[in-house]
């Protein structure tokens, strides 16, 4: 048994814009490590006024007039969380040293293979009420859990002054890493959905991602990654930098929340492999270039390779899955979304919409349109967000207000940029919809017109959630809440105590009956298999092109549903205890790929 030296073998990876905004101050102080989103400043200058309150903690407004404001405001927001949470992180710890109760409560939601755990226990059982060396072990073992960051690198959105450009430097993206960079944290940033050249140049401007005399990093960079040959470059380009990517974050194209980003019909399973194969080789190619560029720039040299590790996200649900992928891929840990949503101690989440995730079932949750970046977003019927859309395209009155305009990125009619689910753009939109009406048939038109109008304000709906739950006011035109939860959240049915889904997750309490939920890997490849199932029934017209994309988005698909039969078949494997049932799902995902 190979001890684990985190205090948990999972994460809380970022969910929408405001669901995990606070959860550090929900749960670091359990060793838990959590992301929280960086692009809404509006909200996070809420969220610092309200937890200043709370926590009794000097606040001074910071408005749209200051200069820098929304790095100014992110910065002010990390400070606070990092000073709250190591209050109660220490407060938590002198509980577990004076309360034996509370100790033992502990110890019960830690992952046996915690090195924390086993040393507790062995004083526990030792018999000795020693203080002191309880202290000792808490001291040298239990750390508060990371206030990870995340920043979406497309969201980076010009900014202007009057009718100036501002420089790059105030872009959203660029000004969210200032804002991190300058805070007091000790933590990471996640970048998420691709490449963007210019941020991750500008990183090169911040001495604290550059590692110390003890190899250490003041700030880490996490890149969340779909597959191995994107790790390979974008941790190569920043290694020419003099930049370290210490962990890469391995999500399911598919089976995800939030925003979706398909691959070429690549599965989990077989990304994860390449994954545990090649590590190495993504080690020893980024290292040698990571050093020669600290070299060139006078910065000290690491004697041996950082820290790099490999975890993922994205559909588990069960511990089986959950070891499974510890075990057998070696990941330092596994990220667990969507599951979280209905943990009122871990997630900000209003009621309505904690009830409408508890009763969703399959056929409630679905990959949707409603993103203004033009990307698949998983999601579910019956928002209230729904509601007021409908609302207004019924009275002719068609998207949003749009008073935060993170999304305005649309250039099409103007430099300062639109949003897509904008009143404005889709006015716009369907005057040249309308325009056209004579020459197009009824059918296009409307595919047409539900397609600009469908378009949600995700800024707003996205950040509702938090405002209503924590009591927060909420000014302007009534959007009500989007929620974005993945195609797993059909398995979890009520809400859970934290103690209970930690529980869960390390196989000490089975909070649902599992028995109709797919496999993770099975659910992943039946959605590829509708996706591309759709992506051809959908296609305006076919080229060859296309043609050949699509054979090659099967190839990858059947080599996929070969390389799971081969692992379910080991004899080592945990994954699931029916394999008869995992090989009948996989022949019939088999047969229905080979039948698209």
């Amino acid at each position: 048994m190979t001890l684990q030296k985190n205090v948990h073998t999972f994460h809380i990876p970022i969910m929408g814009l405001a669901f995990t905004i606070d959860s550090p101050v929900r749960v670091a102080q359990y060793g838990i490590d959590s992301v929280i989103s960086i692009m809404d400043d509006d909200l996070i200058e809420k969220m610092t006024a309200f937890y200043a309150e709370k926590f009794k903690q000097p606040y001074e407004e910071i408005s749209q007039k200051v200069e820098d404001f929304r790095a100014k405001r992110i910065t002010n927001y990390l400070n606070l969380l990092d000073t709250v949470v190591t209050q109660k992180f220490e407060s938590f710890k002198s509980e577990l040293i004076e309360k034996r109760t509370q100790l033992e409560d502990f110890i019960s939601i830690l992952p046996t293979t915690s090195e924390l755990k086993i040393k507790l226990e062995h004083l526990i059982d030792s018999g000795k009420n020693n203080m002191m060396e309880l202290k000792s072990i808490l001291d040298h073992h239990f750390a508060a859990g990371s206030i990870d960051v995340n920043i979406m690198t497309k969201i980076d959105k010009d900014n202007f002054n009057d009718d100036e450009q501002l420089p790059v430097m105030y872009n959203d993206a660029h000004a969210a890493l200032r804002g991190f960079v300058n805070s007091t944290t000790n933590s990471s940033v996640v970048f998420s959905a691709g490449m963007n050249p210019r941020l991750y140049s500008y990183m090169e401007t911040f001495d604290a991602f550059y590692p110390n005399a003890n190899g250490q990093f003041q700030k880490k960079i996490i890149l969340k990654v779909s597959d191995f040959r994107s790790a390979m470059i974008q941790g190569n380009f920043l290694a020419k930098k003099g930049l370290w990517v210490s962990e890469y974050r391995i999500e399911s194209g598919l089976n995800c929340g939030g925003h979706a980003f398909a691959t070429d019909g690549f599965l989990l399973g077989p990304i994860l492999e390449e994954f545990k194969k090649k590590k190495g080789e993504l080690i020893q190619s980024a290292y040698s270039l990571f050093t020669n560029a600290l070299a060139s720039k006078n910065k000290i040299v690491p004697n041996e390779p950082p820290v790099l590790k490999i975890t993922v996200q994205g559909g588990v649900g069960t511990a089986e899955e959950h070891q499974f992928l510890l075990d057998h891929y070696q990941v330092d840990a596994v990220g667990w979304g969507s599951p979280f949503l209905l943990v009122p101690e871990a997630t900000s989440v209003d009621a309505e919409t904690r009830k409408l995730l508890a009763d969703a079932k399959e056929k409630d949750l679905y990959l949707s349109n409603i993103s203004p970046l033009g990307v698949p977003f998983n999601t579910i019927k019956g928002m209230t967000n729904d509601f007021f859309k409908s609302q207004r395209i019924a009275s002719g009155k068609a998207g949003s207000s749009c008073p935060k305009k993170y999304l305005a990125l649309s250039k099409e009619y103007k430099k300062e940029g639109t949003c897509t689910a904008s009143k404005k753009h889709q006015d716009k939109k369907l005057e040249e919809l309308e325009a056209k009406r004579d020459f197009i048939s009824f059918e296009t038109y409307t595919k047409e017109y539900n397609s600009i109008t469908e378009k949600s304000c995700l800024c707003v709906g996205l950040a509702n959630a938090s405002h209503i739950e924590l009591g927060i006011p909420i000014k302007g035109q009534a959007q009500g809440v989007v929620v974005c939860p993945g195609p797993n959240m059909a398995y979890f049915s009520r809400e859970f105590s934290l103690k209970e889904m930690i529980q869960h997750i390390y196989g000490k309490k089975e909070i649902e009956n599992h028995v109709d939920r797919p496999n993770m890997f099975v659910k992943e490849l039946g959605l590829y298999v509708l996706y591309l199932s759709n992506q051809i029934n959908e296609a305006f017209e076919i080229t060859p092109q296309q043609i050949k994309k699509w054979e090659t988005f099967k190839a990858n698909l059947l080599n996929g549903i070969e390389y799971y039969k081969s692992i379910f078949q080991e004899k080592n494997s945990n994954i699931q205890n029916d394999i008869t049932k995992l090989e009948s799902q996989l022949n019939k995902l088999e047969f229905n790929t080979i039948s698209v």
